[in-house]
């Protein structure tokens, strides 16, 4: 099939097996995702970066000066700092404060748990002090989902990582710090409509723990990394695969986030996003791969986009991306 012959209308029931994702190109570049590291105090089982606390990789001060260098020179609007729990970087402070000191949108991807860690007792409050938005993992408004999924305790911790955020003023209305949290869902299945399930977390976490946010972003599993493999045990690969591409929407493909973002990995190589970083696909399938000392000096608008079977994650349903649905 033709690549301008994928339409929702012709999707329908076709295996991944004989679909090939659309051609995509880069529009400006407006937001730069930076992976500081994959040292994590967790080992989710969905995470697709395979990130855990015996993992040392992690971005040097070199490698994050470049990417100060870059934000100043592209005009970079947002920051989207990831990991790992990014904030074990011990640059990770430091990068904060570049970014804002030049007007900069910062996104801290927090797990909430890393709140609770020793010698991470001022980090609520650096973030606040920096307004840092954070983008927090909490996969269900319940203890056994959360725990099934993330690791026994890590639910009570961060529900106690959301009310200290809350105290500071984060999720507050009014007060502009924004507090979202993600849900991923437990299985191979696509994510619920964006907008009801919010309703629902605001309505059990409000009343069971006194808990207030801004946003709830639906984000789907891809089938890499760790949940592939989980995927692939169970014998579940293919239909889930299948599952996506039957949920196609070419009303996505104008709002997947890598036509205007960019992700960096530890070392400063760029990709179109953050699950191609994992799979080691370079940015555009340059071969050898781009650098951000080449990336600061050259421009990507129009470039085409690597995309391949994952990428169907991203426009399955409402689609996904790290802002969360793409349609209500």
């Amino acid at each position: 099939m033709a690549l301008h012959e994928i339409t929702s209308e012709n999707i329908t029931a076709r295996s991944f097996k004989s679909i090939t994702f659309p051609a995509l190109v880069r529009s400006s570049l407006e937001t730069l995702q930076v992976n500081l590291g994959y040292r994590c105090n967790q080992a989710c089982n969905h995470c697709h970066v395979d990130a855990g606390p015996n993992r040392t990789e992690e971005m040097s001060l070199d490698t994050v000066n470049l990417v100060i260098e870059l934000i100043n020179k592209r005009a970079v609007k947002t920051l989207d700092i990831t990991g790992g729990a990014p904030e074990l970087n011990p640059n990770f402070r430091y990068l904060v404060k570049a970014a804002r000191r030049a007007g900069v949108r910062v996104i801290d991807r927090c797990n909430l748990t890393i709140l609770d860690e020793p010698g991470q007792e001022t980090l609520a409050n650096f973030l606040c002090d920096n307004e840092v938005e954070v983008t927090a993992s909490l996969p269900c408004y319940t203890q056994d989902n959360v725990d099934f999924q993330r690791g026994k305790g890590v639910f009570e911790k961060s529900i106690r990582g959301l009310q200290k955020l809350n105290e500071l003023g984060y999720g507050v209305s009014g007060l502009g710090l924004e507090l979202n949290l993600v849900y991923n869902p437990v299985g191979p299945i696509l994510p619920p409509p964006q907008g009801s399930l919010e309703a629902t977390y605001r309505e059990e976490l409000k009343r069971d723990y006194g808990i207030e946010f801004t946003r709830l972003l639906t984000i789907a599993n891809m089938p890499i990394a760790r949940f592939r493999h989980a995927l692939e045990r169970d014998g579940e690969l293919d239909e889930y695969l299948d599952l996506l591409i039957n949920a196609h929407s070419d009303a996505n493909l104008e709002q997947v986030m890598c036509r205007t973002t960019i992700s960096i990995d530890w070392r400063g190589y760029a990709y179109d996003c953050d699950f191609n970083q994992m799979l080691a696909i370079p940015l555009a399938r340059r071969k050898g791969g781009t650098h951000l000392s080449q990336l600061i000096e050259h421009e990507t608008q129009q470039q085409s986009i690597a995309v391949a079977e994952h990428c169907f994650g991203c426009t399955a349903g409402q689609g996904s991306s790290c802002g969360g649905a793409l349609v209500e």
